[in-house]
């Protein structure tokens, strides 16, 4: 038995702690891959687990964080073998499993993608859930056939980490890239720098049903009034990637998009997205993320115990980009 440093939460009776721990791999749940953890990153949902805003977590104890990226120690899978480098991200880690915010992890083995080898331990998780995100809304906005040509691409909650490397991404595809954010005044420039042709501030609510056509596609990390809004603008045979909901999980619209102007919405799942598609997207990170976007969009990298205090900080939309979480030196 190995000791090593984790986050726990735990609940006794209604009250929640977050506390950091030595563990022993004897407390590790019982699945065939124990890794080594390189690093992790801080996500929205992080956040809110951390704090407790809201019931992400649906099994304590536990440990948080929904990514993390590593080497095999030990596995009974023929898939991977010690020493592998692998990368985990959604499959309800962090919420009901044991996930990234420790020295060592034990996870299915069908959880795991092989680490690109283009991509560093580091950049997997500059890159983690958000990154992946936004790699499978522009897919998804590619397969319905919004390309380049179309028009302009509208990315709400740009300045976080999944509209952050959403523009990098569209911008290295070649769209027109528009970068909605109320943070304009302050990053402009770090927009600017990802690729965004334009900035735009926060869209406002409206009673119309239907307004002027403005945008060939969107990727959209806020939901509720901004969703909507986005649908009301989105121009005939448009498509808009929902993939988040800091703004609210409510949707105040209408048909009228979809069937005056064949509007698509899509769901961006990225949690129980199936391995095949998840392989294509990680090949497709290494492929398209520059050293210069990656040095962009990392906001820090920090320790276990800085993670609460940011936790607040993300949730207030106050964290721009991308914040990794070492493991190694924790």
């Amino acid at each position: 038995m190995t000791n090593f440093k984790a986050m726990l939460i735990e609940k006794v009776d209604k009250d929640v702690s977050v506390t950091i721990k030595e563990l022993s791999t004897a407390d590790l749940p019982d699945f065939e891959v124990l890794i080594s953890v390189a690093y992790s990153s801080l996500n929205y949902k992080d956040g809110l687990a951390v704090t407790n805003s809201a019931p992400v977590v649906r099994k304590f104890p536990i440990v948080p964080g929904i990514d993390l990226v590593g080497t095999v120690e030990e596995s009974i899978s023929d898939a991977y073998k010690t020493g592998d480098a692998v990368v985990l991200t959604g499959w309800e880690v962090g919420e009901v499993y044991w996930g990234g915010y420790a020295q060592k992890a034990r996870v299915k083995a069908d959880w795991l993608v092989p680490l690109p080898s283009s991509l560093t331990p580091k950049q997997a998780m500059q890159i983690g859930t958000a990154g992946f995100t936004a790699m499978l809304s522009v897919m998804a906005l590619e397969d319905q056939g919004v390309t380049p040509d179309k028009g302009e691409v509208v990315v709400t909650g740009a300045a976080g980490g999944v509209g952050s490397i959403s523009i990098a991404l569209l911008a290295k595809l070649g769209y027109t890239v528009v970068a909605s954010t109320g943070r304009g005044d302050s990053l402009g420039d770090y927009l600017t720098a990802l690729g965004a042709s334009r900035i735009i501030g926060r869209f406002e609510p409206s009673k119309r049903p239907l307004e002027r056509e403005l945008w060939a596609g969107a990727v959209d990390t806020v939901g509720n009034e901004t969703l909507a809004a986005l649908l009301r603008q989105t121009a005939r045979g448009g498509a808009v990637a929902a993939c988040g909901l800091a703004g609210g999980g409510n949707l105040p619209t209408t048909v009228y998009p979809f069937i005056l102007r064949g509007v698509n919405l899509l769901g961006i799942d990225s949690g129980m997205c199936p391995i095949e598609r998840r392989t294509q997207a990680w090949e497709r990170l290494a492929e398209l993320m520059s050293d210069e976007v990656f040095d962009l969009i990392t906001e820090s990298t920090v320790t276990l115990e800085e993670i609460p205090d940011l936790s607040q900080q993300i949730l207030k939309g106050q964290v721009k980009g991308r914040v990794v979480v070492d493991l190694e030196t924790t």
